[in-house]
């Protein structure tokens, strides 16, 4: 199933550019292009709120690649733990978000 996460950041111009370029270079790692549709941005409170929808995939792709990682994750669930690994990947591209899981 394809799993939607929210994106809260602070500084949303840089962070997209950021966050799109690290997809991107994902979705070339993985030969799975076109992996993912990001919703319209909403303000509130100094920061932005904006989804990443995940195509399956792309996203069955990080999973298998990334496996071992995403498995050291102690959270209860898999869509959680896949949410972490997508923070640390993005805040190891320079970008300063949180992430959470969607239902």
């Amino acid at each position: 199933m394809a799993i939607i996460l929210e994106i809260s950041t602070k500084n949303y111009l840089d962070d997209l550019l950021q966050i799109k370029k690290a997809l991107s270079h994902m979705e070339t790692l993985l030969s799975a292009y076109n992996g993912f549709s990001l919703s319209e941005p909403v303000d509130n409170f100094g920061w932005t709120f904006f989804k990443i929808s995940f195509k399956s995939e792309l996203q069955d792709g990080i999973e298998k690649k990334f496996a071992d990682m995403i498995q050291r994750y102690r959270f209860s669930n898999d869509k959680e733990k896949f949410a972490k690994f997508m923070t640390d990947y993005f805040n190891s591209k320079n970008c300063n978000v949180k992430i959470k899981v969607v239902d």
